[in-house]
């Protein structure tokens, strides 16, 4: 044993008085020149290195540099600027003056992917028929140079695309390390700052950059993210996902396949491509097994509901700031930057509080013209169609819908949409639309369109229709009316024509029938106000007991029903009066003709009917 740790001493020793000497006899200077022209003949970048590179030995042999920038070809401002670089080269062939970089760390380093920074070319520099940036093969120069790893750490990311906006990526650290075959493990994370929204990234991939530029592919086995801020739900979105990607340079194009993604509880599969022309072409396939946009999006005016619904409530939180917008109408001019196709399925999918099943969606955007050639889907036992499109070329954006409701409950849609009306009942509804913006509170203010409505087991809280009348005719005659404790009116249908402008909804054409009740009539209501007001000529046809032709008369006599007000406090006015009257008229004028017609040759009998013919 004693022998074993002298042996290894000795070697210790003998390696520390080797690095020892070599740092004393190579001076790192020595490759400054030498590392700037071989940066320079591999890529034509022009590396820049501040102040004397020294020795680092431990725990790895390194030369440090201080502030270092690489600038591309006729670039105004450099590619990267580093506070430092450290190289870890391997000792064996500094003996024979040979530097080999197994790894370069840029610690504290600005990269800038912007107009600013790119290549220039010269107008008279040839066009090589195919580039290759890669390593070359080493040769007898007297120097070789090889880099097996990079490693970024606390470092900035600025990317801006022609005149957009930039996109900045702070906290930046990066690992990557490659083989022989430029196939490398790559270890990322950093956030994304835009928008008053923080993404925070971390991944795992493999790339092989074996043909590159020609071809990057990647396979990210495990990706980490975490969105958080404005015009998003409170805790977040986040997720993980995994997929294979691929860059191909000829033809400037990303593709991505086997892409498993969660977001929330949102699962998504799929796969896709851009085409990085003058115009992107995006190719979209997507399914999702569930798709709850009630966690991913903020939704319009829910802030405003929950305020009115936490009224006499102890608020302690302060509302969340949305992102500004320029103006009140939305901007859609980025549609007409791109060309897209998408198709979506999500066999759940969560909107509003409404759970929708089997959706399909095909979506084109040509340049600004977006449209829906298919969004279908299931809600409960009914069939939904909203096929449309929004035309964004012009400077007002025009959108126009043409849904199809087939067998859907009418109470599920004016619950998500926040509307205070209790109404219910299975919906077949017809009809085109068409405004400016495409939100709930747009169509509230200025849509315009017609459609036409048939609602069959209609149920209409808070006024009871039948009760109505016959508690207004037992008030008035000796009629008796069955009881009837429901505040509600019931019908097994009701039709009518919709025409809407601004907010104001107009419903022509009315009728509606049951046992007990008919109905026909008209109406307005005020979207963005609330109110309506409306005139019902109302029927009821059961229910009645007592004075049997007073009873017939009633069954064929509508009675004026008013139902105006704000939708949650209404206000009834039932002209009940005026047909009473109009029926006891009639009655003693009946009675008199017949009493005339009984005594016609009496004189009293000929003064009465002279009296009758005057009035």
């Amino acid at each position: 044993m004693r022998r074993i740790l002298t042996t290894l001493m000795i070697l210790l020793v003998v390696l520390v008085a080797g690095l020892s000497a070599l740092v004393m006899l190579v001076n790192p200077n020595d490759f400054r020149a030498y590392m700037v022209r071989q940066v320079a003949e591999r890529s034509g970048y022009q590396l820049k290195l501040d102040g004397p590179l020294r020795w680092h030995v431990w725990p790895q042999l390194s030369i440090i540099s201080g502030r270092m920038t690489l600038t591309a070809p006729g670039a105004s401002q450099p590619l990267i600027v580093a506070d430092n670089m450290r190289l870890d080269v391997s000792l064996l062939p500094l003996l024979s003056h040979q530097l080999q970089v197994k790894q370069v760390m840029l610690k504290g380093s600005v990269i800038q992917l912007t107009p600013q920074t790119e290549a220039v070319r010269e107008n008279d520099a040839p066009v090589a028929p195919k580039e290759n940036t890669l390593p070359q093969v080493a040769e007898d120069r007297g120097w070789s140079f090889d880099i097996a790893g990079l490693q970024v750490a606390d470092s900035v990311l600025v990317f801006q695309h022609d005149s957009d906006e930039q996109v900045t990526v702070r906290n930046i650290r990066l690992k990557m390390q490659q083989n022989q075959q430029h196939q490398a493990d790559v270890d990322f994370s950093g956030n994304i700052t835009r928008n008053q929204r923080d993404l925070a990234l971390s991944l795992k991939a493999q790339v092989d950059a074996g043909d590159y530029p020609h071809l990057l592919t990647a396979t990210i086995n495990q990706l980490d993210w975490q969105l958080h801020g404005a015009d998003l739900p409170a805790q977040g979105i986040g997720g993980q996902a995994s997929l294979h990607a691929q860059w191909q340079e000829e033809q400037k194009k990303i593709a991505f396949s086997q892409l498993n993604l969660t977001a929330s509880d949102s699962v998504l599969k799929g796969e896709g491509s851009v085409v990085l022309a003058d115009r992107p072409q995006w190719l979209l396939n997507l399914q999702f097994d569930k798709l709850n946009l009630d966690n991913l999006l903020l939704r319009d005016g829910s802030a405003a509901s929950a305020s009115v619904a936490q009224q006499g409530q102890s608020q302690k939180s302060q509302p969340r700031p949305v992102i500004a917008a320029n103006g009140d109408d939305a901007d859609y001019r980025d549609l007409a930057g791109f060309d897209a196709q998408l198709v979506l399925k999500a066999k759940q999918l969560q909107w509003r509080g409404m759970p929708f099943s089997q959706v399909s969606t095909q979506v084109t955007n040509q340049g600004g013209l977006l449209k829906f050639n298919e969004l279908q889907g299931n809600l409960g036992s009914g069939h939904i169609s909203l096929p449309g499109s929004l035309d964004a070329r012009m400077a007002n954006p025009v959108a126009m819908f043409r849904p199809q409701l087939e067998n859907i409950e009418i109470g599920t849609i004016l619950k998500a949409f926040d509307y205070p009306i209790a109404l219910t009942g299975k919906t077949n509804l017809s009809g085109e639309f068409s405004g400016h913006k495409v939100d709930a509170q747009a169509f509230r203010e200025d849509w315009q369109g017609e459609a036409q409505i048939r609602i069959a087991d209609v149920r209409s809280e808070g006024l009871n229709f039948q009760q109505l009348v016959q508690q207004a005719v037992e008030r008035s005659t000796n009629v008796r009316a069955q009881e009837s404790y429901e505040n509600a009116t019931r019908l097994d249908l009701l039709t009518t024509n919709m025409s809407l402008k601004n907010g104001k909804v107009t419903l022509e054409n009315i009728s509606g029938s049951s046992p007990l009740l008919a109905l026909d009539g008209k109406g307005a209501l005020d979207l963005a106000g609330q109110q309506g007001d409306m005139l019902f000529n109302v029927r009821v046809l059961d229910g009645w007991q007592g004075d049997a032709e007073l009873i017939a008369m009633l069954k064929n006599t509508a009675i004026p029903l008013r139902v105006y007000g704000k939708w949650q406090a209404l206000n009834y006015s039932l002209q009940l009066d005026q047909t009473l009257r109009k029926y006891l008229q009639d009655e003693a004028k009946r009675r008199i003709n017949d009493w005339v017609e009984r005594n016609k040759d009496s004189r009293d009998a000929q003064d009465v009917k002279k009296l009758m013919d005057k009035k």
